[in-house]
C-alpha cells in the first residue's frame, strides 16, 4: 500500500532477463565468443565463458541536462559508447517550436548530472568445448550499477546482454578501429552448477543395485570401476586407484580457529618414457568437470598463477591456470621442466589453497581448490638406491605436498611384454566395440564421470576408531623408519592417508572408513616409497595388474600390514596402543 500524503520515487528500475533452458541451444541467440559476428549487433545475445579479467569500479555520466542561453529550452543529452561515453553537444537547439530557435550556445545545468556505477571485465570462451589448435577468443562486456563487482576472475559465467561496438583508444601510429564489446543485462555464476552434476535418479539407482551385486566381493565391485579409467592402457592397476581416488579426493576440515585442512590430493607420476604419464593427464582431465591442461616447459609462474596487465593505463589482474582451475583439476605435464622459481609459486595453491599476489600496486588473495595432477621424468636413469628427491630434482617441500607419488620403472620383463603386445595389437583388430551399458562389465566415460560426482556430492566419511588404529600406528612406523625418504614421511603424511581413506570410502559407496580402507590407502602410500618400510613385495607399480580375486589377494596383504604394525591381535592390551590414540 502506498500512503496518500507521500509516494516513494524509485529511480534506476532495471529489467533483468535471465535466460536459460531451451534458448541456450539457439545458435542466433545464443553464439560462442569466436563466433560472434556483425549480424548479431543490436539483438540480445547470450555469451557463456570464464571471467579473465575485472577491472576497477568506476564511475560515468549517464546523462546531463543542458539549457538553451536563447530560448531556454532544456534538454537531457546521454552519452555515447562508441566513443568511449563522452557527451557531443547538438549543432542547434533541438527544441520542437513552430518558429526554430536555432541557438548554438548551451549552458549545462548544476546538479543534473546522473552518474552510474561502471566496470568492464573481459571473458573468455572455456577451454573445455573448444577443439583442438583452437585459439580461445575473449569479448569485452561492461557491467552497469548492480551488475557490477558480483564476479571475480576464474569465475564461469553466463551473460545476457546487448552487443554494441568500440572505438579502441587514440594511440599514435595505430589504426583506429571498432571492437566489440557486449552491455551486460543479467549475469549468472555457474561455478556451483559446474561442481555438481545432476545424476538422474535411474543412474543412481544403478550405483546402488551395483554395490548391491558385489555386496560379498567389494574389491572385485571396485576394480571394476577402476578398469573404466584410461582402458586404452594395459594393467596399470596401482596408478588407475591413485587416479580415481586422487580426483574423488577426502572431506576438506575446518576447525574451531578456522583453520582448514584441505580435502584435495595431489599425485606425481614419475616415469620413463613410454609408460603411459600423458594418457593418464588427458583421461584425468575429461574426467573432471573443470580442468586446466599445462605443459611445464611453456608455463611462467605468471602463467601459472596471476599476470598483472596494464589496460588503459591503469593495471587489472589476469587469472592463471591454477585460478581458472579452482574447484577443477590442474594437470601440470612434463613438471621437470619448468624453472625452480616458477615451481615454489605452486607451494602456497597446493597447501593453503590460496594465492597471494602483491603486483603492480594490487595485493589481493585469490583461492585455487585444486587438485595437481603432475607428470615427470626422472633426472637420467632412475636410480633406486638414492632418495626420490635426488632422482626427479625436485625439493623436498614441493614432494611433500604431493599424496601420492607413483614411480614406473620400465624394467625389461618378457613375460609383461608378451602380455602388453598382445593388448595393443588386439585393440586394434576389434576397435571401438559395442558399448555395453552393463556396469558389472565396463564403465564409460560419462558413467564415470557421474559416478565421481555422485560419490563427492552425497558421501562425507568419518573414520572409525579401527582405521585410526592402523593409520597411526603406520604412520609412526615410518617415521621411526625414515632416514631414506626424509622428505616424504612428514606430517603431511598423515593428513594424506586421511585423506586417501576418505576416497577410498567414498569410491566404495560408504560413509564410513573401515580397516579395508585404510589399508588400501597405505598400499597406495607404500607404492610411493621406492624402498618400502613394511611391504617389499609391492614390486613395481608399472607392471601391477588387475588380479582375479582381489578379496583374496587383500586378505593376504592385511595380514602382512597387520602383522607389520604388531595389531594382528586385537585385543587392546596385547598391542601397546593404549597411548597412541
Amino acid at each position: 500500500m502506498v500512503s496518500h500524503e507521500k509516494g516513494v520515487e524509485k529511480k534506476f528500475i532495471h529489467v533483468r532477463f535471465n535466460v536459460c533452458g531451451s534458448p541456450l541451444e539457439f545458435p542466433e541467440t545464443f553464439p560462442t565468443i569466436g563466433r560472434v559476428r556483425v549480424k548479431h549487433r543490436g539483438i540480445l545475445l547470450t555469451l557463456k565463458g570464464t571471467v579473465i579479467r575485472s577491472g576497477a569500479v568506476k564511475m560515468y555520466e549517464g546523462q546531463r541536462t543542458y539549457q538553451c542561453k536563447k530560448c531556454k529550452h532544456m534538454f537531457p543529452l546521454y552519452p555515447e559508447l562508441e566513443t568511449r561515453n563522452s557527451i557531443t553537444l547538438p549543432s542547434i537547439c533541438p527544441s520542437q517550436r513552430s518558429n526554430p530557435c536555432e541557438g548554438t550556445k548551451f549552458l549545462c545545468i548544476e546538479n543534473t548530472t546522473v552518474c552510474h556505477d561502471y566496470q568492464e571485465i573481459k571473458i573468455q570462451e572455456s577451454t573445455q568445448v573448444l577443439g583442438v589448435g583452437v585459439i580461445p577468443r575473449s569479448i569485452l562486456v561492461i557491467l552497469q550499477d548492480d551488475l557490477v563487482d558480483i564476479v571475480k576472475a576464474g569465475d564461469d559465467v553466463i551473460i545476457t546482454g546487448i552487443l554494441t561496438a568500440k572505438w579502441s583508444p587514440d594511440l599514435k601510429d595505430v589504426r583506429c578501429d571498432l571492437g566489440p564489446i557486449l552491455i551486460a543485462n543479467h549475469v549468472r555464476k555457474t561455478n556451483e552448477m559446474k561442481l555438481e552434476i545432476d545424476i538422474p535418479d535411474d543412474v543412481a539407482m544403478k550405483f546402488k543395485q551395483f554395490w548391491l551385486d558385489f555386496r560379498d566381493t567389494p574389491l572385485k565391485g571396485r576394480n571394476t570401476i577402476l578398469r573404466g579409467i584410461c582402458p586404452q592402457v594395459f594393467g596399470l592397476f596401482t596408478v588407475k586407484l591413485a587416479v580415481a581416488l586422487t580426483l574423488i579426493g577426502g572431506v576438506q576440515h575446518v576447525d574451531a580457529s578456522g583453520t582448514k585442512i584441505r580435502g584435495e590430493s595431489h599425485l606425481l607420476l614419475v616415469g620413463d618414457p613410454g609408460t603411459g604419464k600423458s594418457q593418464f593427464l588427458k583421461f584425468a582431465a575429461k574426467l573432471s568437470n573443470r580442468s586446466v591442461i599445462t605443459t611445464g616447459l611453456g608455463s611462467t609462474s605468471a602463467g601459472l598463477t596471476v599476470t598483472a596487465v596494464k589496460d588503459g593505463g591503469e593495471w587489472m589482474l589476469e587469472a592463471g591456470a591454477l585460478v581458472l582451475a579452482d574447484g577443477g583439476l590442474c594437470c601440470i605435464d612434463e613438471f621437470d621442466s619448468m624453472r625452480e622459481h616458477d615451481r615454489a609459486t605452486i607451494h602456497e595453491a597446493m597447501e593453503q589453497q590460496t594465492i597471494s599476489v602483491a603486483k603492480a600496486g594490487l595485493v589481493t588473495t585469490l583461492s585455487t581448490r585444486t587438485i595437481v595432477f603432475g607428470a615427470t621424468n626422472p633426472k637420467g636413469h632412475y636410480d633406486p638406491d638414492q632418495p626420490l628427491s635426488v632422482n626427479t630434482a625436485l625439493s623436498g617441500p614441493l614432494l611433500s605436498r604431493f599424496d601420492i607419488v607413483l614411480v614406473l620403472l620400465d624394467t625389461k620383463n618378457p613375460e609383461w611384454d608378451a602380455v602388453v603386445s598382445s593388448h595393443i595389437l588386439g585393440e586394434g583388430e576389434y576397435g571401438n566395440g559395442k558399448q555395453d551399458e552393463d556396469l558389472a562389465n565396463i564403465w564409460s566415460l560419462s558413467i564415470l564421470r557421474g559416478y565421481i560426482g555422485y560419490v563427492k556430492k552425497h558421501f562425507k566419511p568419518v573414520l572409525t576408531k579401527e582405521a585410526e588404529r592402523v593409520i597411526s600406528n603406520y604412520y609412526q612406523l615410518q617415521r621411526r623408519s625414515a632416514t631414506h625418504n626424509a622428505a616424504r614421511t612428514t606430517v603431511r603424511m598423515l593428513e594424506s592417508l586421511i585423506r586417501l581413506a576418505q576416497a577410498h570410502a567414498r569410491l566404495m559407496f560408504r560413509n564410513e572408513v573401515t580397516r579395508l580402507d585404510a589399508i588400501a590407502a597405505i598400499l597406495c602410500i607404500e607404492s610411493s616409497m621406492t624402498i618400502s618400510a613394511i611391504i617389499d613385495s609391492i614390486g613395481n607399480a608399472l607392471h601391477s595388474n588387475f588380479t582375479e580375486n582381489p578379496d583374496e589377494e587383500y586378505a593376504k596383504q592385511e595380514k602382512l600390514i597387520l602383522e607389520n604394525l604388531s595389531l594382528i591381535d586385537e585385543s587392546p592390551e596385547s598391542n601397546g596402543l593404549e597411548g597412541f590414540n
